[in-house]
């Protein structure tokens, strides 16, 4: 019987991944039929409007080889992403623990909520004059834009997942005898990693919104720097690859973001 049950196992074991490598397979040509009907609706949009307005994918491409060759995308690419992923991550790192003190402890809600509510509403393009002047055009002012952006995002996610917690898990939790550090580390926190998970990837995309403007004001290099020279100096094409590369780098940033969450968190109930 043993070895029946073996060789009932062995076509299983052989199919599962033909069937994975099928739909991996799928997914690929999906995706890459999907990428080709979007360049062919855009180089027939160059056609339509001229190049003057809309640049074509080709003339896209050679400019950008003309801006990797003398180091200009490279170095805008390596400023907005650094500037980018220091100011989500210290969003991120303020926004939690913020999130869940506003979530699980009724008097701190009452303090920061109208200080939450009334930052939230305004957009972070409305302190870029600020921002240089307080702080000036170097590093610090793109940061502190994209910090604002994020933390807000991060904070009312987490604070929400909290709120959301089954209040007779809590209950329950107390009767059996745990303190409130004990509640949250095994019950609070765990219920609301997969509303952190969606605040961080939230955040990130504003992130993006934010970089570009920041950049646009105080900055010598960066994506949203080359976007407006770009423009300066009439060159639609330059500005289709600063606009393109933000898209890809943030898809990029987007897609490792989901894949380290589901591998790393995926005990927690995230699924990405």
């Amino acid at each position: 019987m043993t070895v029946a049950a073996a060789g009932a196992a062995t076509p299983q074991t052989r199919r599962r991944p033909v069937g994975t490598t099928a739909r991996n397979l799928r997914s690929l040509g999906v995706y890459t039929l999907s990428v080709l009907v979007g360049i062919g609706i855009w180089q027939l949009l160059a056609m339509s409007y001229g190049s003057t307005l809309v640049a074509s994918p080709r003339e896209t491409l050679a400019a950008a080889e003309e801006l990797a060759r003398d180091g200009t995308l490279a170095n805008s690419v390596i400023a907005s992403a650094r500037r980018i992923l220091i100011g989500w991550g210290l969003g991120v790192l303020v926004g939690v623990p913020v999130g869940l003190l506003v979530g699980q402890i009724k008097i701190v809600r009452q303090f920061l909520e109208p200080y939450i509510e009334f930052f939230r509403f305004i957009p972070p393009v409305a302190f870029v004059t600020l921002s240089v002047v307080w702080l000036g055009i170097g590093e610090s002012s793109k940061v502190v834009l994209i910090f604002y952006t994020a933390v807000f995002i991060v904070t009312l996610n987490t604070s929400a997942g909290v709120m959301a917690v089954s209040e007779s898990k809590l209950r329950a939790a107390a009767s059996l005898g745990a303190g409130r550090g004990q509640i949250l580390r095994g019950i609070v926190l765990p219920s609301t990693v997969p509303h952190i998970v969606t605040g961080a990837r939230l955040a990130m995309g504003n992130s993006f919104l934010t970089i570009v403007s920041a950049e646009i004001v105080a900055a010598q290099v960066g994506l949203g720097s080359l976007i407006w020279t770009s423009r300066n100096y009439g060159r639609i094409d330059w500005v289709f690859v600063g606009i393109i590369t933000l898209g890809i780098l943030g898809f990029l940033f987007d897609r490792v973001l989901r894949i380290v969450a589901s591998r790393v968190l995926r005990r927690y109930g995230v699924k990405l």
